[in-house]
């Protein structure tokens, strides 16, 4: 998943040197004893057992440098300067799932690089081998996303090798990596939410997205709307608005099937969403 890029990051780059000076400064503080050795060996022994820290600890760095990057103080990863690496996202399984984060990133609002940790992609193969045809579909639909997330020159999407923990569940690691990143937590998930917002973890939400900017509509508007389906009251007629927003007419049960002109009565915000009620523009 991850991307060639022309220029290292920051905070990468900080590590290795600081890995390549702690190997010179070991070097440096063998230095005096190796220099007692007899002839030539007194000067060229310590040279080169500090030049081969160095280039260990450098080595060091450029191995393990997500690791000990990790623990680089925050101060030090904010200076890096680019979006990318200071804005680090999260994505659990049902954002990845839901698929309109692929869309969203090629819209280019999205900042940050994408982190998918290898316990979420586990989770996600494992949903895409179910026996369950729709539980499987989705896995699969899942896994076409990061794809088609990998392939958009828009998007920077890299997967997390995160040491295994032996009974932490998705969402419990998923908020305790996002807190060690200051990563923030890309979901769907109502539950997931409202527990990382209790530890302090920012999470972007795409239903709260979506809801945000849903069309905007008020009381006496007329709209065009074409009527698909009966309502649970008689006589009422549902019909949907491009954004997905449900319009309750009433009345509207003999236009099914049919566009109709309506008028906005009144609007009902739910925990899921909004609710438009209007009746049919002749009737008003």
């Amino acid at each position: 998943m991850n991307k060639p890029s022309e220029r290292l990051p920051i905070p990468i780059v900080a590590v290795v040197w600081l890995c390549a000076v702690a190997g010179l400064v070991v070097g440096l503080l063998l230095f005096p004893p190796l220099s007692r050795l007899p002839g030539g060996a007194g000067w060229v022994v310590p040279l080169a057992v500090s030049g081969s820290l160095g280039l260990l600890g450098a080595l060091v760095g450029t191995w393990r440098h997500r690791q000990l990057s990790a623990v680089l103080p925050p101060m030090a990863r904010a200076e890096s300067g680019g979006a990318a690496v200071n804005n680090p996202i999260l994505m659990d399984t049902s954002a990845i799932i839901d698929g309109r984060i692929a869309d969203l990133a090629t819209t280019g609002f999205l900042m940050g690089t994408l982190h998918v940790p290898n316990f979420v992609l586990d989770e996600l193969r494992h949903i895409a081998d179910s026996s369950d045809p729709l539980r499987r579909n989705r896995g699969r639909r899942g896994l076409e996303v990061l794809t088609k997330l990998n392939q958009d020159p828009h998007a920077a999407v890299n997967v997390l090798d995160v040491p295994f923990q032996n009974g932490a569940d998705v969402d419990a690691r998923l908020i305790s990596l996002a807190k060690q990143m200051d990563a923030r937590l890309l979901t769907t998930d109502f539950n997931l939410n409202r527990s990382a917002e209790v530890r302090g973890v920012k999470v972007l939400n795409i239903n709260e997205l979506a809801n945000a900017i849903r069309q905007i509509v008020l009381p006496g508007e007329e709209m065009s709307l074409r009527v698909i389906q009966e309502g649970r009251a008689v006589g009422q007629g549902i019909g949907f608005l491009d954004d997905g927003t449900m319009v309750v007419v009433e009345g509207g049960n003999r236009f099914l099937n049919s566009d109709l002109e309506v008028t906005v009565n009144r609007i009902l915000q739910t925990p899921t969403g909004r609710i438009i009620f209007a009746q049919p523009k002749a009737a008003a």
